[in-house]
């Protein structure tokens, strides 16, 4: 991607994260986001088809990397799972507004669909720090599951906890050892 085409995005996505700071989710569109953004409709498709795709390319920025490894410049080896949770959670922390206007809104279980999907993949590299008889696919989707409602009432609740208290809460009721 050029650098236009890069602030071109960075652009969108501003635009995005601040009309969710003000407004619901299901009640932006796409017109708002241009309007926001300052560019032309073309410009706005050329990149994204929906503002359902842009807010999967903003979670795809938000969780791809760690996925990938490069969490903490630490070699991948090295990256424990609480480690690439607590990752993620920073990245909550950062974008607390918004993951809190997408959770409230009508629209949140696109943002969970894409949370999952990465989470399951993220699991699914550390099947082998759990030691348990339940089937593995039951495993990763409690896992999930159990991680999504932390992270909703982490956000919806606003405790004072910092992410990594909130990985640490999340370790501590689930087996590894």
């Amino acid at each position: 991607m050029d650098r236009r085409q890069r602030k071109t995005r960075e652009a969108i996505f501003s635009a995005f994260s601040t009309l969710m700071k003000n407004q619901r989710y299901e009640s932006i569109t796409v017109q708002d986001i241009i309007d926001k953004a300052d560019i032309g409709r073309s410009t706005f498709y050329s990149h994204f088809e929906t503002k359902d795709t842009l807010l999967k390319a903003m979670c795809s920025d938000i969780f791809e990397h760690i996925i990938e490894g490069s969490v903490c410049d630490y070699p991948e080896k090295s990256v424990t799972l609480e480690a690439r949770l607590t990752h993620i959670l920073w990245h909550f922390e950062n974008k607390k507004s918004d993951i809190r206007a997408i959770l409230s809104s009508q629209s949140h279980d696109i943002f969970l669909g894409y949370l999952r999907d990465y989470l399951y993949t993220l699991f699914e590299m550390h099947l082998d720090d759990f030691h348990t008889k339940v089937p593995q696919s039951f495993l990763i989707h409690h896992l999930i599951g159990t991680f999504c409602e932390a992270v909703n009432w982490w956000i919806k609740e606003s405790p004072a906890a910092s992410p990594e208290q909130i990985a640490t809460y999340y370790m501590s009721v689930i087996e590894t050892h």
